[in-house]
């Protein structure tokens, strides 16, 4: 699997936000991770629904996207046409697999 170049740990952790009561990373910086372009990450999970609960990923609100872009002074998220994915602990690793 190629396809960007993997993040740093320190950066991902720096990535973990709290949404909702929950430390989730979104699905841009999951897919940095694993080393995977964003839409490639989207798309398995979209199609594989029942192997990601409402309790493992969730889609980010215009409002909630809205707030977290005016929380990071760089913003890696330019020209999104959908709202991103926030993948709890629980998805993240079911998205490795």
């Amino acid at each position: 699997m190629s396809g960007a170049p993997l993040l740093p740990l320190e950066t991902i952790t720096q990535r973990i936000v709290v949404l909702r009561g929950q430390k989730v990373i979104l699905d841009s910086d999951l897919a940095a991770l694993y080393g995977v372009e964003t839409r490639r990450l989207n798309e398995q999970v979209r199609r594989n629904p029942g192997r990601f609960p409402a309790d493992f990923i969730f889609e980010v609100t215009t409002d909630e996207f809205t707030n977290l872009k005016s929380h990071f002074a760089t913003s890696s998220w330019g020209g999104r046409r959908k709202l991103p994915l926030a993948f709890t602990e629980h998805g993240a690793i079911m998205a490795a697999t």
